[in-house]
């Protein structure tokens, strides 16, 4: 999901309009200015109050509706004076340049009623307007000066004529430029710098465009700054112009060419100070924020519609992002943040949004710094986890600025309904959830720091309160990277609605504790034991001696009633990192619930009864030519699916039927020679083969329960089917019988 290419945020995109109100004493021409403005000339008769003005978006500069309020003392009553005040977003105090009682009025009157109707820390910005300027050839500036330096929030001062259309449009400018670019949260006056929040904001700003992290914007920085900010590039000279005006009055303000921070900020100060504020609040809001500069929730939580049983995950664009951000503060280059690294990289942020329990949800390395791998991984959870959040932090680090997109939003991948990958019996999903289930103190904190390649001893090290209900990290399933993320569930009589959702469940028990396994199987039996979510029963602690479990049935005959992988033997107490066996199964199971519902097991999960062993060997006739390709295709041309066609055919099952016996017969004469041979040359290869069975899926199992010889193979005697002589026989019986029917086959077809 890719959205269009990001535009700069104007004031339009944060004003619906702008409402100006013009007061003053009576006679100093408010109405006049109003009209002349309307219609570009001076009107001859002036109604005692002009009727409210509405200019059009399309026609005033920053393409915001403009209302123009007249206020008369004479038709107006005080309430609503003060109505008229409380809707504005700006005041303008008209004057007359040569009545000195009017100018007067502007702080012994005017002022304070405005300051009182306002909030001391939102003050309305006021414009002082001088009018009828034709009637005198001096200026009002110098008694006006001291009011503007009295009071902050005065913007600026206008002298103007409405007889001669002098500054007319010029002061609705900058009325309408105070409301959408006010001085307030930009600059102090009496300090003549700027405030706290805008150079925080700033600074932030630069963190972002500083691509490289050298702490200086060199060319190509400030190039791309210019174009995102204001959609043109800056040309050579220009770029050469702007650094030497930073020279010129700050020593340290360029650094090997490029724009250092102090630099930066001094800009910013010289276009405020030279009543270009629109400069400095395109840049702002360009990078999200607001009026108080404070970053919107338009920019942080961009719209984002997740639909009933999806999934969120980041996207190949988000983990090329990740990993630039990642490459610009790994400084040392060691494939790890370090703790001063980390600090960094979370300066553009208002707090530290990861606590010390992240060291113990993904990978680190020896020293216990987040690594690459643990880095993405983090992002990974919080993706899957809370969105939300994951959209707020890509905000803070500038992804929609630094990709050129429209929003966060496109960082993310929603996936389908899982009821469709079922459907399917495929996922296009990378993630996936684990519960880990099981009484306290039963190994969940060991199987979930194993999942991070940590042995016993590494997990003593860990404090209980940097302790983590959660681990993530990549298995390799078929060669393909996933992300498993574990859930330590905590131990409660009966689990809740969010702690039943996952793609898979993992069992725990401790094998030296009798009581343990009983939990797990109360636990199925409430809630897993008719669903389609695959279990996987752990046996934790395996290095222990292992006891009687208190439960009417053995864990492993439990396993068998329910269809399930017999317990996986599991254990953190080892020289090295436990082994991720149990990981990969648990990710295999997650891909593929279906077949694992329908008790489809892997070669390592062994079985011990009669009738698995020949659903083995029956399975290897199946898949004798493709076993290795893991193929699951319908295509009708390759080698496997010609051969699975031919042997489900009818002809070949009567051929079957009437060759079988005879064959079988054979056989047996001749067993204990060729049992010899086997076991002297080819042991290991068919060994290798018929390990390579327990892999394939249960499907043709369940076909062939009806087969004839299927129903022969049963009637072979358990003394038999405990002999390896007799596995050796039967394997090579199968390889030969395979061969025989696929040469038939041939046969047929070259008579055909």
């Amino acid at each position: 999901m890719r959205a269009g290419r990001a535009r700069p945020l104007r004031a339009a995109d944060m004003k619906k309009d702008v409402r100006i109100l013009l007061v003053g004493e009576p006679r100093v021409g408010k109405t006049s200015l109003i009209m002349s403005l309307v219609s570009e000339e001076f009107p001859e008769e002036v109604p005692p109050r002009a009727e409210e003005i509405t200019i059009p978006a399309d026609v005033t500069p920053e393409r915001v509706p403009t209302h123009i309020v007249d206020y008369s003392e004479a038709e107006q009553s005080d309430e609503q004076l003060h109505q008229e005040i409380s809707q504005a977003n700006v005041i303008c105090i008209v004057y007359a340049v040569n009545n000195k009682h009017s100018i007067d009025k502007v702080t012994s009157r005017w002022i304070p009623l405005i300051n009182e109707r306002t909030d001391k820390d939102s003050r309305l910005p006021l414009i002082l307007v001088g009018n009828k300027s034709d009637l005198v050839e001096y200026s009002s500036m110098e008694t006006i000066l001291p009011i503007m330096n009295q009071y902050t929030e005065i913007e600026t001062c206008v002298e103007c004529s409405a007889k001669n259309l002098k500054n007319i449009s010029e002061l609705f400018y900058y009325a309408q430029k105070a409301v959408l670019h006010p001085t307030g949260p930009l600059y102090c006056p009496e300090e003549k710098e700027m405030k706290p929040a805008c150079i925080k904001a700033l600074t932030r700003i630069f963190k972002i465009s500083d691509q490289d992290n050298d702490g200086t914007l060199n060319d190509a920085e400030l190039n791309f700054f210019q174009r995102i900010c204001f959609n043109t590039p800056l040309a050579p000279q220009a770029l050469e112009d702007v650094k030497n005006v930073v020279r010129k009055h700050i020593s340290d303000g360029v650094a090997d060419s490029g724009l250092t921070l102090k630099g930066f900020l001094f800009l910013h100060t010289l276009f405020i100070q030279r009543g270009r504020h629109e400069t400095t609040w395109t840049v702002l809001r360009r990078f999200g924020y607001d009026d108080d500069l404070d970053l919107t929730p338009e920019y942080l939580f961009p719209l984002l519609k997740i639909p009933p049983d999806c999934t969120t995950e980041l996207n190949h664009h988000a983990y090329l992002f990740l990993q630039s951000t990642f490459d610009k503060h790994d400084l040392d280059r060691d494939c790890a943040l370090s703790p001063d690294e980390l600090k960094d990289l979370f300066k553009v942020f208002p707090y530290i949004p990861w606590g010390p329990d992240v060291n113990n949800t993904v990978c680190t390395n020896e020293r216990g710094w987040i690594t690459y791998q643990g880095f993405l991984s983090q992002w990974t959870l919080t993706t899957y986890l809370d969105v939300q959040r994951c959209l707020e932090y890509l905000g803070y680090l500038g992804y929609s600025i630094l990709t050129e997109q429209e929003s966060q939003a496109s960082a993310i991948t929603v996936t389908r309904d899982k009821k469709i990958d079922l459907q399917k019996k495929q996922t296009q999903r990378n993630v996936f959830r684990c519960n880990v289930i099981g009484m306290k103190n039963c190994g969940k904190s060991g199987v979930l720091q194993a999942l991070l390649g940590r042995n016993l001893m590494r997990q003593k090290k860990i404090r209980d309160d940097h302790k983590s209900y959660y681990a993530i990290n990549t298995v390799y399933v078929y060669g393909q990277e996933k992300y498993l993320l574990l859930h330590d569930i905590s131990e409660s009589e009966f689990l809740t609605e969010a702690e039943i959702i996952c793609d898979v469940v993992c069992l725990v028990y401790d094998v030296s504790n009798p009581k343990s396994f009983e939990y797990c199987a109360r636990i199925f039996k409430q809630h897993f034991m008719d669903s389609r979510i695959p279990c996987l029963i752990i046996a934790a602690k395996s290095d222990l001696h292992e006891v009687k479990q208190d439960y009417s049935i053995s864990p492993a005959d439990f396993c068998r009633k329910h269809k399930m992988p017999p317990p996986q033997a599991f254990t953190c107490n080892t020289a090295d990192a436990p082994s991720k066996d149990i990981f990969v199964k648990l990710t295999t199971m997650a891909m593929y619930p279906e077949d694992h519902y329908r008790n489809r097991l892997s070669r390592d999960m062994g079985n011990t009864d009669r009738i698995e062993n020949l659903r083995k060997i029956w399975v290897f006739l199946k898949t004798a030519f493709h076993a290795r390709l893991r193929c699951m295709c319908t295509c009708n041309r390759c080698t496997f699916c010609i051969c699975q066609n031919f042997l489900n055919s009818d002809l070949l099952q009567s051929v079957k039927n009437k060759i079988f016996t005879a064959v079988l017969n054979r056989l047996r004469a001749r067993v204990a020679e060729w049992g010899a041979m086997l076991l002297a040359d080819d042991e290991g290869s068919i060994t290798h083969q018929v390990h390579a069975v327990s892999s394939v899926e249960d499907s043709i199992f369940m076909a062939s329960s009806h087969d004839p010889l299927f129903l022969e193979a049963r009637h072979v005697t358990q003394a038999d089917l405990k002999s390896s002589t007799f596995w050796l026989r039967a394997s090579f019986g199968a390889t030969v019988f395979a061969v025989l029917g696929f040469a038939m086959y041939k046969a047929l077809l070259k008579q055909r």
